[in-house]
């Protein structure tokens, strides 16, 4: 049986590979562990619009369609990522154990100002999960754990008492055009945090707009009036509760982790808000406050017009 020659790249590393044609795809898969430290479970190989692994026992590399000259593409985590990531996983996984035995005390409250703690449970985000085979799932998961954490985010969540049962992500060559999408009205929210080259991730507030996007559909399938209506109605929730926590004279310690603003107008506004000038200090609070959410909520009117284009999610809750 004659030899076939292709080349598997990796992170940018190119690997010239030369096997029988009747050799296993798992014995390639072994190769390519020692070549690069992917677990062959791990390791996810792409080319000509096909994926193989090592799942696929028994099958010789010609019956999966290699051929010579063929580049294929090799997507995975090394043994010492997942180790980290498993590592990060069991420290969530603590702090949600530990969130669950207080959820089920008896509390006694005098007084409460605020959300309980049962509602805290309820209404947030259940599981978090990285896409283990996509380089880095250590950072994913603290990409998705910030959003999860997100003040802003939390606030509606519990506002509109909206629960997701995961959180994962898009893999931008699995789903190529596609911010997000809403699986079953909240069952899984997944959203497209890498860039397409997978050398980064994308910033973080256009993420979180698309989160807030696909938040509302939990309630809304389609692209209606009805979702416009909420969707637009969240987005100025979130504004206006970051610039409630920037009114003052100085930032608090994380507003500016969670909130920039993305124009000149909003920009300005929030200046008058800091009590960063001496021009318009006659101005009152509400009036500062009202010229931050106005230009807040406009530019994210023009926003979520560009993200309808780029959401995955056109059925109604109810479809599966």
């Amino acid at each position: 049986m004659s030899n076939i020659s292709f080349e598997v790249t990796f992170r940018g590393d190119t690997h010239r590979i030369s096997l029988p044609s009747d050799e296993t795809v798992s014995s390639l898969c072994a190769i390519l562990e020692e070549l690069t430290q992917v677990p062959p479970s791990a390791q996810k190989l792409l080319f000509r619009g096909k994926k193989i692994g090592a799942s696929q026992e028994g099958v010789t590399l010609a019956h999966a369609g290699l051929r010579d000259g063929i580049r294929v593409q090799m997507l995975g985590s090394t043994a010492q990522e997942l180790d980290a990531l498993h590592s990060t996983e069991s420290g969530y996984h603590k702090k949600e154990r530990i969130l669950r035995e207080r959820a089920l005390k008896p509390q006694i409250k005098l007084r409460s100002t605020g959300s309980s703690s049962v509602s805290a449970t309820q209404y947030r985000f259940h599981k978090l999960e990285p896409l283990g085979h996509l380089p880095d799932p250590s950072t994913a998961l603290t990409r998705l754990s910030k959003l999860a954490n997100d003040p802003a985010i939390q606030h509606i969540m519990q506002q509109h008492k909206f629960s997701v049962g995961l959180l994962t992500e898009l893999a931008p060559h699995e789903s190529p055009g596609l911010l997000g999408l809403n699986v079953g009205g909240g069952q899984a929210i997944k959203l497209r945090i890498r860039t397409d080259a997978y050398d980064g991730f994308r910033p973080y507030l256009e993420v979180r707009r698309v989160l807030c996007h696909e938040l509302a559909h939990n309630v809304w399938g389609e692209h209606d009036n009805n979702f416009k209506e909420l969707n637009s109605r969240l987005n100025k929730e979130v504004a206006e509760f970051e610039v409630a926590r920037v009114q003052g004279t100085h930032y608090l310690a994380d507003v500016r982790d969670t909130y920039q603003p993305s124009s000149n107008e909003e920009g300005e506004a929030l200046v008058h808000v800091l009590g960063g000038t001496n021009t318009l200090l006659s101005d009152s609070v509400e009036d500062r406050r009202r010229r931050a959410l106005e230009a807040a909520t406009s530019r994210l009117k023009k926003q979520e017009e560009e993200l309808e284009q780029s959401c995955g999610t056109t059925k109604p809750p109810s479809a599966t």
